[in-house]
């Protein structure tokens, strides 16, 4: 039986390699490679012993392998302090990594067509998830976009594993013109998807919850966009990574990205009410009240 929860645990780098406009960092970690199912991510502390940089990074899991006992592959964007560390780190480095964490991806209980969507290197995390779909029987196809090639990640593995993989820049520059929402109704239609999962910018995850809706396409989403530029934790203690949800009762309630998430259900999210606390939600703050006039 394996083991279940997440683990602080030391992860030794073992290989740091620049893939298109990204990073992929290997770490040699059994204890949270055990552990690990598609959807869920890991939070990195950054920047050294003695570092000002005190919030972990939350990066989604692109692959597992049993290789030195149990690696675990992560990509990310060299954009902040933390990940600059972190892409100059060298093979032996030694990590303080906290995971899995979060919800997973659910997974459907008999073979289904599946359409995955990914945006730029947020598609990383769609890729365990397709592994664990074929070992079902699933049909697994892909629609991955950027606005330019070079930020596109995973097209040739995509169109290697999948039955069809549709690929769409903004700029032309690889594979359609145009944004993943121009092609989702056709891709969807073509490919007779039961279930869309999806993974990438925030923006992008709120028009795909719309068109599967709009189609009556159950939709999972994973909000790791939200969870990196908000989480500090990636635990559940810091509440900055907290968003609206409808719940199963038709009430909004804040629930963590880290831990209630990072997959969360398309249509249940408020995406156009994120960065605030909905006047209606559960626990919000109130709408204020008109002054009452003085008694005659």
């Amino acid at each position: 039986m394996s083991a279940e929860g997440p683990v602080q645990s030391p992860g030794t780098v073992l290989t740091v390699r620049q893939v298109a406009a990204y990073h992929a960092m290997t770490l040699v970690a059994p204890a949270v490679a055990e552990r690990f199912r598609p959807g869920q991510f890991l939070a990195v502390a950054v920047g050294g012993e003695h570092t000002s940089l005190l919030a972990r990074r939350c990066f989604p899991v692109y692959e597992v392998k049993s290789d030195y006992g149990g690696t675990v592959e992560f990509v990310f964007e060299a954009g902040d302090p933390g990940a600059e560390w972190l892409a100059s780190r060298r093979s032996r480095d030694s990590l303080d990594v906290l995971g899995p964490l979060g919800r997973p991806f659910p997974l459907p209980r008999d073979p289904a067509s599946c359409l995955l969507v990914g945006g730029a290197h947020g598609s990383s995390g769609l890729f365990s998830l397709a592994d664990a779909l074929r070992r079902r029987d699933c049909q697994v196809h892909f629609v991955l976009g950027a606005p330019r090639a070079h930020e596109v990640f995973g097209a040739r593995s995509a169109q290697r594993i999948g039955e069809s993989a549709t690929v769409v820049t903004r700029d032309g520059s690889l594979g359609v013109t145009g944004t993943i929402p121009d092609v989702l109704p056709r891709v969807i239609e073509e490919t007779s998807a039961d279930v869309v999962y999806a993974a990438g910018p925030t923006a992008l995850l709120g028009s795909v919850a719309s068109v599967s809706a709009a189609l009556g396409i159950p939709c999972q989403v994973s909000v790791g966009e939200w969870l990196a530029d908000t989480a500090a934790c990636g635990i559940g203690t810091c509440l900055s990574c907290v968003l609206p949800l409808i719940g199963d009762d038709g009430h909004t309630r804040m629930v963590r990205a880290c831990t209630e998430g990072p997959v969360l259900r398309g249509e249940r999210v408020r995406w156009s009410d994120l960065g605030t606390i909905p006047l209606d939600a559960l626990g919000g703050p109130r709408a204020p009240q008109a002054p009452l006039e003085a008694a005659p």
